[in-house]
């Protein structure tokens, strides 16, 4: 037996029921009501037949008060059956996620653009060339000085030149040692973009072969894409449809990290593809890393996500 309801029926019960206690309480009121009166036109007497309402003060036994007290907790215990079966009965019905045709296929091989960094300066320019300047008349010698014989035959006595010595001067201190060489910088971890066993989306571990939990994981991964995706309100305004692509690495501990948009269709969907993406580690989404060769690594992975309005 159904008795799932969903949360409409139970509002519109539970007014109902509200509605037919409220009924309740007022007619069983003028009930009363009316036998009060009644029983208050009799006379009450003594043994001696005089009137005494203090001897009948706190019962009237012509009113009957307590004569539906049955019927009124029969009731009672139907209304909290009652209740407790439509708490139990209320049932939340998840949101139902469409997924596009061909979520996962890529129109043409994304390319990730490199890193711009700053172009260098251009070389400075270079010195002018000299310029030769004529000297003066008044600076150019008309006659030559006389030309000094310097040959050197055997009969000529060389005088010895006798050099100085010079003190040596005290050097001081001998120079510090150069400083070490920085250390290496730290080398990073490649990054696969294939490899023998992908990435999967955290919900199907244990679920048979590597190929059946591939297929489970993506549409569990396509089920939390395109249920927490909010279509932006300027794109659904101007009519902007089309796909965008976001970048990520899944990490060896199975976080998402480095998640950029690489194609942005425009009107803030690139940026609400990125939001969902960085969901998953807000959520505690952690996928199960790529191996290669038996080892867990760094993993690159392109999501497509369309948006295509209805």
């Amino acid at each position: 037996m159904d008795l799932s309801i969903t949360g409409g029926t139970l509002g519109i019960t539970l007014v109902l029921i509200f509605a037919a206690l409220i009924g309740m309480i007022f007619f069983m009121k003028s009930v009363y009501n009316k036998r009060t009166e009644k029983a208050l036109q009799g006379e009450y007497k003594n043994e001696e037949g005089q009137q005494s309402y203090i001897a009948n003060r706190a019962k009237y036994e012509a009113l009957d008060v307590f004569g539906l007290s049955g019927t009124f907790l029969n009731f009672g215990l139907a209304l909290a059956v009652g209740l407790s079966l439509l708490a139990f009965g209320w049932t939340q019905y998840s949101k139902q996620v469409i997924i596009p045709a061909g979520a996962l296929e890529l129109d043409e091989e994304i390319e990730m653009e490199p890193p711009r960094t700053a172009e260098p300066p251009p070389p400075p320019p270079p010195p002018p060339p000299p310029v030769i300047e004529e000297l003066p008349e008044e600076m150019i010698e008309e006659d030559p000085p006389p030309f000094e014989d310097m040959s050197v035959d055997e009969e000529t006595v060389m005088e010895e030149v006798v050099q100085e010595e010079v003190a040596e001067e005290d050097p001081g201190p001998p120079p510090p040692p150069p400083p070490p060489p920085p250390p290496p910088a730290p080398k990073e971890e490649e990054i696969f973009k294939v490899v023998e066993q992908m990435p999967l989306f955290p919900g199907c571990e244990g679920q048979g072969s590597y190929a059946e939990q591939k297929q489970c994981a993506d549409k569990k991964m396509l089920e939390f894409i395109y249920g927490n995706i909010k279509y932006p309100a300027i794109a659904r305004e101007n009519g902007v449809e089309g796909m965008a692509v976001v970048s990520f690495v899944v990490e060896k501990d199975g976080t998402v990290t480095d998640a950029k948009v690489v194609r942005n269709p425009g009107a803030k969907t690139g940026e609400e593809a990125l939001r969902v993406v960085e969901l998953m580690n807000t959520q505690g989404k952690k996928w199960s890393p790529g191996k290669q060769g038996g080892r867990n690594v760094r993993v690159q992975f392109n999501l497509p996500v369309k948006f295509k309005l209805e």
